[in-house]
């Protein structure tokens, strides 16, 4: 497995930087977080497209994808600002070389499940020809209405489109009380990438150093590595949302040499 890391863990940080943490603590690659707060999102030109793209390989480091924050489940009338909010996503990670897009699905507590499952169905299906088109993959995050593998793969499979695909964030499937083996048997047809990361517990999600709290990581990478798994580890460490948190710059070396060891132990 390659390990990359977020720049939701280094909010607003210049792009040389961000991969000089990569190479020093021996990263593969890194999810941007694509936000008009960050040096790379949607808004930005072809020659600052360019750029970053060029600053990445020059480093020897991958854009692992866009993070971005379209909700394909939110209830409205026309699914076009969201299709189009979706394309946007992936005409910028298609110019950066990046594999994927991140989407949230944003179900409305207005909406039956089946609701808003089809509705992120539908305009995932629209999406997913054009990320064809570009070579990239649109990732539905297990996160807020679509928390757990089951609920996030319902998604997926109603797409039936091999450019539609889950991304496994470890700590929501965890809140939603499914264990990693089961959320890997749902996910495993349409899994994209792997989001790590670690907390205190339920009531107190302000992230932590990996391995200093409640998450079964091990279980998890145990899990990936049995099936043969070989893709991403990405550490979405969420300083943006919590200004108590450690400085990720810190944390980096000893996340990685976790990881490794992790990775070496279910071997």
């Amino acid at each position: 497995m390659k390990l990359a890391f977020s720049t939701l863990g280094v909010p607003g940080l210049p792009l040389d930087d961000v991969l000089r943490l990569a190479t020093t603590h021996g990263y593969h690659g890194v999810e941007l977080r694509a936000h008009p707060e960050e040096p790379v999102h949607p808004g930005i030109g072809p020659d600052a497209r360019t750029d970053a793209a060029a600053r990445f390989e020059a480093a020897g480091v991958e854009v692992l994808g866009v993070a971005g924050y379209a909700r394909v489940a939110a209830p409205a009338d026309d699914d076009g600002p969201v299709i189009d909010q979706v394309r946007e996503l992936v005409d910028l990670a298609a110019d950066l070389g990046a594999s994927y897009v991140r989407v949230f699905p944003g179900g409305g507590d207005e909406q039956s499940a089946d609701e808003a499952d089809a509705t992120a169905a539908r305009r995932l299906g629209v999406a997913a020809e054009y990320a064809a088109d570009r070579g990239v993959r649109v990732l539905l995050e297990t996160h807020d209405s679509h928390r757990t593998g089951a609920a996030a793969s319902r998604v997926a499979g109603l797409v039936g489109h091999r450019n539609v695909g889950v991304l496994w964030d470890v700590m929501h499937t965890w809140l939603g009380g499914e264990q990693p083996s089961a959320s890997y048997a749902a996910l495993s047809p349409y899994l994209g990438y792997v989001q790590v990361k670690d907390i205190a517990g339920p009531d107190d999600t302000t992230p932590l150093p990996l391995g200093a709290g409640v998450l079964p990581l091990a279980e998890c990478v145990e899990v990936l590595s049995r099936e043969g798994w070989d893709g991403w580890l990405c550490w979405e460490y969420e300083a943006r949302w919590y200004e108590s948190a450690a400085p990720l710059s810190g944390l980096l070396g000893g996340g990685r040499e976790l990881l490794g060891r992790l990775l070496n132990e279910s071997a």
